[in-house]
């Protein structure tokens, strides 16, 4: 498929706010590799070629091993993940499938603070919107991504 908008021409100024996010996320007191996992998994879901790229990269970089990575689409069988994991990772799914029950707030509460609620919230959000974009109107060659290209 061939680019419909050059999104990184055409939409500047929204990118800039998304950009701005991204680096609030670097900040954020979820560890880094657990973020990337995150994301990596909305984009499994959302089936965004270009993001499950880059953040396969960058979670090896944040220091994720393959197993992890390449089974992340079944966590909930494998016993490679935390209990702190397994409660983002369930966290992030409801929050991509618009249905955030209690139980499963009651059960992140138990690993994360507020603001480490948040900042998981805010990156699922995040992540979807890239995926929206990179679908709809930019179909970026996967594989390309280098690891920091958008720090």
């Amino acid at each position: 498929m061939e680019t419909r908008v050059n999104i990184m021409e055409k939409g500047g100024n929204g990118l800039k706010a998304l950009f701005g996010v991204g680096g609030y996320l670097k900040k954020s007191k979820v560890e880094h590799s657990l973020l990337e996992l995150i994301a990596f998994r909305i984009a499994q879901i959302n089936g965004c070629a270009y993001c499950l790229d880059m953040h396969a990269k960058e979670a090896r970089a944040a220091g994720e091993t393959e197993q992890r990575i390449y089974s992340l689409s079944s966590w909930r069988e494998m016993s490679i993940y935390t209990d702190r994991e397994r409660a983002a990772l369930a966290w992030a799914e409801a929050v991509n499938g618009h249905d955030v029950p209690q139980d499963l707030f009651d059960e992140a509460k138990k690993h994360f603070s507020d603001e480490e609620i948040f900042d998981m919230t805010l990156s699922v959000g995040t992540s979807a919107t890239w995926n929206k974009l990179n679908i709809a109107l930019t179909p970026i060659k996967p594989g390309s991504y280098t690891v920091g290209q958008f720090s």
